[in-house]
């Protein structure tokens, strides 16, 4: 029997948040839906912050309620009043995101890294009291813009704090896609023993062409739960650099090919990819989208019939 793989597709949030203009509620729900169509069972779908700051999330609360009793859907919320608004939507998940530089907290919520710490611990607390489940970002866990190579140590600390104040799943964020493979293992090996396989998920961007090998290393590492994006849509606004996420077709080839199972239909993850370039009015699409493409007109709907083991 294959080992399975949780995927959480973060296209809604990470990726439309970088978008130069709104994308209309009706597209994201629909794109949400089709998403989960093709298999996958968790979606970041929103972000609760300043409308002011990130405007292409004003929407969050209307988005979370269409996609209630459709699957696992999280949505992200970096204080209590951000809570606030998730728990009135009637949330089933929240995430908060603390950066592991002081700098890149200051750049992304306008707080030390301290107070963010602070911030996402009161969050995790209030959210666990009120019965949703928790996720908890370390990002810039690699590499920060600002301020160069992260200590590993801090990040472990950052770790351990987060659990403690609830965290139920904490994603190791590679934001600006600067990690190579043996960073990965290395990182990852030292958080053995303090965060729960069960409970560890990584999240990479794809900036220098590398989240396809990071994400093996991950696999080797023996994480099971990831990020990703379908057709590679992302790039943190507050982090210069900060190419798209890993593409969610390319994960799921890799993670088929190699002998796991995620559950997702690719011809179908196709259909969701068309969708996003037309609303997007750009191309999209990760670094095999061209040959899945391919081999959908060729061979029908399992783009990767008798490839895998």
């Amino acid at each position: 029997m294959k080992e399975t793989i949780t995927i959480t597709d973060v296209a809604l949030r990470d990726g439309l948040q970088n978008q130069p203009f709104n994308v209309p509620t009706h597209v994201k729900v629909r794109m949400a839906r089709m998403l989960f169509e093709a298999g996958l069972q968790s979606l970041e779908a929103a972000s609760f912050v300043s409308p002011k700051a990130v405007p292409q999330m004003g929407d969050a609360e209307e988005v979370i309620r269409a996609l209630k009793g459709c699957g696992r859907v999280s949505g992200l919320a970096p204080n209590v009043r951000g809570l606030e608004r998730a728990l009135s939507a009637n949330i089933q998940e929240v995430a908060v995101v603390m950066s592991a530089t002081d700098t890149m907290n200051r750049k992304n919520l306008n707080m030390s890294l301290e107070e963010t710490l602070k911030a996402s611990e009161e969050v995790l607390r209030v959210a666990r009291a009120n019965g949703v489940d928790t996720r908890a970002y370390v990002a810039v866990a690699f590499e920060c813009p600002f301020e160069g190579l992260t200590p590993s140590e801090r990040v472990f600390d950052l770790c351990d704090a987060l659990l403690e104040a609830g965290a139920q799943e904490v994603v190791i964020a590679d934001t600006i896609g600067a990690a190579a493979p043996g960073q990965v293992s290395s990182l990852l090996s030292g958080l053995k023993g303090r965060v729960p396989q069960d409970m560890l998920a990584v999240h990479f961007h794809d900036t220098r062409g590398m989240g396809v090998a990071n994400a093996w290393a991950a696999l080797e590492a023996g994480v099971r739960r990831f990020d990703s994006s379908v057709g590679g849509i992302g790039g943190c606004p507050f982090a210069p650099g900060a190419a798209g996420n890993l593409a969610t077709e390319d994960l799921v080839l890799m993670a088929e090919q190699s002998g796991f199972s995620t559950g997702v239909d690719l011809a179908k993850l196709l259909g969701v990819l068309d969708y996003a370039e037309e609303q997007l009015g750009r191309t999209l699409g990760g670094n095999s989208s061209r040959w899945l493409r391919q081999q959908k007109a060729r061979l029908g709907s399992d783009p990767v019939r008798g490839l895998t083991p």
